[in-house]
C-alpha cells in the first residue's frame, strides 16, 4: 500500500510539474544558428548583375530604423478603417498598420466597450505590421519608411458592402508609381493585400516585395501572473510544419530559409498576426532584432525584373485576429497550429472539437466543461473502477496492515515480506490502482491545454458570480470546493500507515487549494466536476466491496 500511495503521489506530482513547466518555458527548440542566405531563383530571367543584395539592403532597411520610425507612425495622421470585425489605423508612412482593435473582443468583461487592441504603434507592447520594396537602390521604391499619400483619410465597411478597397500611392521623379491595396472582406480577419508596381522608366527595374511583422516583449496587465504563455515569432513550412522563434533565439542568431507555401506570424494568448505567403512561390523567412527590444520576423519574394512601360503584381495575405483553430484551419495549411497544444496535440485536439460540439448544443462553455468531464469520465469509466476496487480492498485491510506494523516495529524488511504474502493471499495487487490513473495524466495534461489556449474561454460567462471562465474565481469558492472535494477523497481511500506520509496526503487538499486559486476558473471547474464524479464512483464501489465483506463475515 505504501508503494501504491507513493506512486499516486508522483503521478499527481508529475501532472503539476509538466503544467507549470509548460506555463514557465515554451517547448524546447533549438537556438536557431545563423544560415548562409540562399537566393532564390527570380521569377523572370533578369543578369545576374540586375539582382539587388536583397540581403544587404534588407539589413540596412531594417538596422537604420530606431524607435524614432514608430514614432512617425504614431505621429502622422492614420488613416482610420472599420470593418465588422477590425478597427485599423494604417499610417501613411510606409502603409504601416499600426493600430488594430478586434471589435468582437473586449478588454475586460467589466468594459464591454473598450475593445481589445492588437497593433499598437509605440511601446509598450508595440505591434506593428510592415511592408515594402527592395531594389538596387533604395530612393528607387518605397520601403515601409516611405510616405505613401490617399484619397481618403476613414474608410468604412457598408451596411450592403462585403468588401472595402483601401488604395494607398507612391510615385518618385524617376517614373516609378506604386499603389498599395488592402481589401477587407465581410466577416474575415484576413486582409489581402496587393502591391502593384509600374515601371515607366525607359530601362528594366528589378524588385523584391517583404512582408514583416514587428514588436516588443507583451506584458498584459489582465493575464493571470501564474498562466505563462508563449509570445513570439512562429513560422511554418510544409517540410518542418511549426517552428517557434522566440525572442532569445533571435537575439542568438538570424532565420534565413527558403520556403515555399509558408507563413510568418508573431502569436500571443489568444491572438495573432501572420503574413501568409503567396502559393508556389519560393519565399525567404528571416528575423532581426532592432536596439535589443524590438523583434522582426519577416519574408521577402524572389527578384522579379520589371520590364519598362509594364506593371508588377506582388499580393499576400495578412491575418489579424483571435486564435480561431476552425477558422485558421481554412485559411492555410497549419495555420490553426498556432493554437498551440504542444506534444499532446493529437489528444488535444480532438477533445476541443467535442467540446465545440457540446457547445454547439447547449450554447454555454461552462456546461460544455462540466458535459465534457462526464464524457471524459465515461470514457475512463472501468479504469477508474478497476484502480477505485483496488483502493476499496486495500481500505479493507488497513487494520490488518496496522497490526503487522506494530508486530515488526521497525524491521522494515520482515514487514514487508508479511505485507506481499497478505496481498498474495488475499488476490490484491498494491499497484493495480495506478495504472488507470497513469493512463488518464495525458488526457488530464491535454484538457489543461484545450481550456488554456482556446480563445473561445476568454472571458466566457458561466452563471452566478463567474462571468469571465478564463480568470480566477475571484471569490476562491470554485478552489475551496475542490480542496474539499480532495479531502473526502482522501478520506474514501485507506489510511496510510506511515503516520509521515498520512500527513503528507492530508496536507494535498490545503496545497492544492492554494495552487488552483489561481488557476483559470474554466480549469478549476474541471476538476471539480471530476473530483465530484469520482467521489460519487469511488464511494458505490466502497460501499459495495464493504456490503460484500460484511456479507462473507456473516
Amino acid at each position: 500500500m505504501d508503494n501504491q500511495r507513493l506512486v499516486l503521489v508522483f503521478s499527481l506530482a508529475a501532472v503539476l510539474f509538466l503544467i507549470y513547466e509548460s506555463w514557465m518555458q515554451d517547448y524546447g527548440q533549438a537556438p536557431i544558428t545563423p544560415q548562409a542566405v540562399s537566393q532564390p531563383a527570380a521569377s523572370a530571367p533578369v543578369a545576374t548583375k540586375d539582382i539587388p543584395a536583397v540581403a544587404t539592403t534588407l539589413e540596412t532597411v531594417t538596422s537604420s530604423a530606431s524607435m524614432q520610425d514608430a514614432t512617425q507612425i504614431a505621429g502622422e495622421p492614420p488613416i482610420t478603417v472599420e470593418t465588422d470585425l477590425l478597427k485599423l489605423e494604417i499610417s501613411p508612412r510606409g502603409g504601416t498598420i499600426g493600430g488594430a482593435w478586434l471589435l468582437n473582443y473586449a478588454v475586460t468583461p467589466e468594459q464591454p466597450e473598450s475593445k481589445f487592441q492588437l497593433l499598437k504603434p509605440l511601446p509598450p507592447n508595440m505591434f506593428v505590421s510592415q511592408s515594402g520594396l527592395l531594389g538596387e537602390d533604395a530612393s528607387v521604391l518605397p520601403t515601409h519608411e516611405s510616405l505613401f499619400q490617399s484619397v481618403q483619410s476613414t474608410y468604412r465597411l457598408g451596411a450592403n458592402d462585403e468588401q472595402l478597397n483601401v488604395v494607398l500611392s507612391w510615385k518618385n521623379n524617376a517614373g516609378v508609381e506604386v499603389r498599395k491595396d488592402y481589401t477587407f472582406t465581410r466577416g474575415s480577419y484576413v486582409i489581402n493585400v496587393r502591391q502593384a508596381v509600374t515601371n515607366a522608366t525607359d530601362a528594366p527595374l528589378v524588385a523584391r516585395e517583404y512582408n514583416q511583422l514587428q514588436r516588443t516583449t507583451f506584458t498584459d496587465p489582465h493575464e493571470s501572473r501564474f498562466v505563462k504563455n508563449y509570445i513570439g515569432g512562429v513560422y511554418y513550412s510544409p517540410e518542418e510544419k511549426y517552428k517557434k522563434v522566440s525572442f532569445d533565439e533571435m537575439n542568438k542568431g538570424k532565420l534565413n530559409q527558403t520556403v515555399t507555401d509558408g507563413w510568418i506570424a508573431m502569436i500571443q494568448h489568444y491572438f495573432m498576426a501572420a503574413w501568409i505567403a503567396p502559393q508556389s512561390i519560393q519565399e525567404t523567412f528571416y528575423t532581426n532584432v532592432l536596439n535589443n527590444s524590438r523583434y522582426i520576423i519577416g519574408k521577402y519574394s524572389p527578384a522579379v525584373s520589371i520590364a519598362p512601360g509594364t506593371t508588377q503584381v506582388f499580393e499576400n495575405q495578412l491575418f489579424i485576429g483571435p486564435k480561431l483553430q476552425d477558422t485558421l484551419a481554412s485559411i492555410a495549411p497549419g495555420l490553426d497550429l498556432a493554437v498551440d497544444y504542444g506534444r499532446l496535440t493529437f489528444i488535444a485536439q480532438p477533445i476541443y472539437w467535442v467540446l465545440r460540439q457540446i457547445h454547439s448544443v447547449v450554447g454555454n462553455w461552462g456546461w460544455s466543461i462540466i458535459f465534457l468531464t462526464i464524457l471524459i469520465k465515461l470514457a475512463f469509466y472501468k479504469l477508474s473502477e478497476t484502480s477505485y476496487k483496488s483502493m476499496a480492498n486495500m481500505r479493507q485491510l488497513t487494520p490488518r496492515l496496522q497490526a503487522l506494523k506494530d508486530r515488526y516495529g521497525d524491521d522494515k524488511q520482515r514487514l514487508n515480506q508479511a505485507m506481499m504474502e497478505m496481498y498474495k493471499t488475499e488476490k490484491i495487487n498494491p499497484l493495480g490502482g495506478c495504472l488507470p490513473i497513469l493512463i488518464q495524466i495525458p488526457v488530464f495534461i491535454a484538457l489543461y491545454w484545450v481550456l488554456l489556449e482556446s480563445v473561445e474561454m476568454r472571458q466566457a460567462p458561466f452563471m452566478l458570480w463567474l462571468n469571465n471562465l478564463s480568470a480566477p474565481d475571484p471569490y476562491f469558492v470554485l478552489p475551496l470546493i475542490m480542496g474539499v472535494s480532495m479531502y473526502i477523497q482522501q478520506k474514501l481511500n485507506p489510511a496510510p500507515p506511515d503516520p509521515m506520509q498520512a500527513k503528507v496526503m492530508m496536507s494535498l487538499p490545503f496545497v492544492f487549494t492554494v495552487f488552483f486559486a489561481f488557476f483559470p476558473s474554466g480549469l478549476v471547474l474541471y476538476w471539480v466536476v471530476n473530483n465530484l464524479l469520482s467521489i460519487a464512483q469511488q464511494w458505490h464501489i466502497t460501499r459495495n466491496i464493504e456490503k460484500e465483506a460484511a456479507r462473507r463475515k456473516r
